[in-house]
């Protein structure tokens, strides 16, 4: 199971929100590039980078952070937030972003989605954010009627890297991972599905490896790492399978 460290951006600076809320981010580092390297020191294989300001703004508002953070560190980036068109797509993949995640233009654009995974097949990944069981857009804040499943299950055959399903109401609260609902949709839906939102300690990622489903593909961990109550080199043993997994309830 891949651990995706977090780094979202606002201003420029290393940021987490809680439940998707711009005016309760905290700012645990203002060097962002330094935080990615921190990340790659502690042995991680992925970043997870999002643009906040980009996604409620609807375009790309921390290019330069982004691109210093690619500049700086080996790893390959998944990148979010305010990609709403190919060209955004087509101009950060062309700039070394290994993915980029595709939330509100999934929903609203499904053949913008359909045409970049085309274009560019392992490389897009649709983003589910997620409040009340239901896909929200444009930073969170418009909800609608669309199920993370439904959502899934329009995209299953075009070729798309993953699924990430973000629980919003859990995110940045370390209140415990949704498994259950992860659990759910990576049954129904034939996609590698991240999970996102709510991990608090070593458990819940105990918890995802433990539910045995081979396409939980890894999971996004943010302010549990800032706050320190997950041990990086433990939690990337449970992940890589060095260290046991408790059995799942």
């Amino acid at each position: 199971m891949i651990l995706y460290p977090a780094i979202d951006l606002k201003n420029g600076h290393c940021v987490r929100l809680a439940r998707g809320e711009m005016a309760s981010a905290t700012v645990y580092n203002p060097d962002p590039v330094a935080q990615a390297l921190a990340f790659e020191r502690l042995g991680f294989s992925w970043l997870h980078c999002v643009d906040l300001d980009g996604a409620f703004a609807g375009r790309s508002a921390n290019a330069g952070a982004v691109q210093a953070i690619r500049a700086a560190t080996k790893l390959p980036i998944q990148l979010g937030g305010g990609i709403r068109d190919l060209a955004a797509i087509e101009w950060w993949l062309s700039r070394g972003i290994a993915r980029v995640i595709l939330g509100t233009a999934a929903l609203k654009s499904p053949a913008l989605v359909a045409e970049a995974a085309r274009r560019f097949p392992g490389r897009i990944v649709v983003g589910a954010d997620t409040r009340a069981g239901k896909v929200a857009v444009e930073g969170w804040g418009e909800a609608s009627e669309v199920t993370p499943v439904e959502l899934g299950r329009r995209f299953e055959d075009l070729g798309v890297a993953a699924l990430l399903f973000t629980d919003v109401e859990k995110d940045g609260l370390l209140g415990g991972v949704n498994v259950a609902a992860t659990r759910a949709l990576a049954e129904a839906v034939p996609l590698p599905v991240i999970a996102s939102g709510g991990v608090g300690g070593i458990e819940d990622i105990e918890a995802l490896v433990a539910a045995d489903v081979p396409n939980i593909e890894g999971v996004v961990i943010g302010r549990a790492l800032y706050d320190g109550r997950i041990d990086a080199v433990s939690a990337l043993e449970v992940a890589n399978g060095v260290r046991s997994a408790k059995p799942a309830p």
